[in-house]
């Protein structure tokens, strides 16, 4: 008798990603990057067309036909946003053109306007550079002082050092939820517990935790939380900041110009109510619809579903991954029954470049990461200039993932070689 093997979430859904089924350097594609950026299901091309098909027009400023049915999907699209995340006003959500903004947004309108000299922003060794670099701007502006979280011997954010950098004087937290490089979940629900004992306010980069598990801000307790839509299936140009309603009001404009006004005289201007303060000139207005029709792809899904599923490709690629002695990888090893493990895996092989790596598995039709990742501090916290980095989504399979592991063996095996 022949037992008929269980579809896999994967298995359902892999037709609608178009861009996934096609040849590179006459191999099957095998899109290990998407930690980097997500690939876009049909649906949200479909929006993206019809869109500029259908109802092109500039939204919130007309009338006429056209523009009210851009304006009713855009806003629409917020309200798709403000349910995935849960947020308690749809007046919390800010469309920016991705996280980096959001993180600059409150950066420049409330850290300028809040921090003082001698006042503490605590971050972490495993930040994005856009988690970074703002805060180092805002720092010698305001003379705040920026103190670091380091790592576990297991590489992962170290709770007890964190516990003694607070003090009264910390004003922020801004922390990422899940390490781009290290896949480390953090625990942000009692990072922003403690935090708040403080009272310092908590930003939350979620660009690589909300495409993959749930997310309930008002659970989570977070003052801010940003995130980027071309990483959860949406288009590039269009991300988001979630903000406490209180905090977003008392927040000065960060950009000046068109919609963001109530109204304007030679003199002053008056600015409008939320979230349209910060949403200055024309937005990207196809990306924000498009990214609600990811929201809607991703709901119907099911995100535990999503993170279930994932975390049975992270347990398979590391259990083939750690075969390969050669190969030393960077973060928590995934647990059973545990959400400590994002699905990616960032990797060295003892004595070979991370981009020769890559380069090679590209010719065998294996797109992944190599560099630093935009952790540079961490990387080099690591002792290496870069790692290659393997990154899975829900529409990847674990036939793929014995292809990867047989062309690195194969790349490694070329390049010992070469050295002999």
């Amino acid at each position: 008798m022949i037992i008929a093997k269980e579809r896999t979430l994967a298995d359902t859904i892999r037709a609608d990603f178009p861009i996934l089924h096609q040849e590179v350097h006459d191999k099957p594609l095998i899109y290990f990057d998407n930690a980097a950026t997500s690939q876009k299901p049909k649906a949200v091309l479909d929006t993206l067309q019809n869109y500029y098909q259908q109802d092109n027009a500039n939204v919130h400023r007309a009338v006429h036909c056209l523009s009210a049915r851009a304006t009713e999907a855009y806003e629409g699209a917020r309200d798709k946003v403000a349910t995935f995340i849960n947020t308690a006003s749809r007046q919390e959500i800010v469309f920016t053109r991705n996280a980096s903004e959001a993180i600059n947004l409150v950066a420049y309108s409330w850290g300028l306007n809040n921090l003082q000299p001698q006042d503490e922003i605590i971050l972490t060794v495993m930040e994005h550079h856009s988690n970074l670099v703002p805060w180092q701007i805002i720092a010698q502006k305001t003379g705040a002082v920026i103190k670091h979280v380091g790592l576990t011997a297991t590489g992962e954010f170290d709770f007890e050092q964190f516990q003694q950098l607070l003090s009264e004087r910390t004003k922020l937290v801004s922390v990422v939820h899940v390490s781009n490089t290290l896949g480390c979940i953090n625990p942000v629900e009692a990072i922003i517990s403690l935090a708040h004992q403080y009272g310092a306010k908590v930003l939350i980069d979620g660009c690589q935790s909300v495409p993959h598990m749930p997310i309930n801000v008002q659970a989570m307790d977070c003052d801010w939380l940003v995130a980027s839509g071309h990483k959860m299936c949406g288009p590039t140009g269009i991300g988001f900041l979630y903000g406490k309603l209180e905090l977003l009001q008392a927040m000065p404009p960060f950009l000046g110009g068109g919609e963001m006004i109530a109204e304007v005289f030679l003199e002053h201007s008056t600015y409008a109510d939320l979230p349209h303060k910060f949403e200055a000139g024309t937005p990207a207005i196809a990306e924000a619809i498009a990214l609600g029709a990811a929201v809607d792809y991703l709901r119907e899904l099911g995100m535990d579903k999503i993170h279930a599923y994932e975390e049975e490709l992270t347990a398979y690629l590391f259990a083939l991954l750690s075969q390969i002695p050669e190969v030393q990888i960077y973060g928590p090893l995934p647990q059973t029954g545990s959400k400590s493990r994002a699905a990616l895996a960032a990797f060295t092989v003892e004595g070979l470049d991370s981009s020769d790596i890559s380069t090679l598995l590209d010719q065998e039709g294996v797109a992944i990461r190599s560099g630093h990742h935009c952790t540079q501090p961490l990387h080099r916290l690591l002792g290496v200039t870069g790692t290659a980095r393997a990154s899975l989504s829900f529409y990847n399979t674990q036939a793929e993932i014995d292809a990867f592991i047989v062309a690195l063996k194969e790349t490694i095996d070329f390049f010992r070689s070469m050295m002999d």
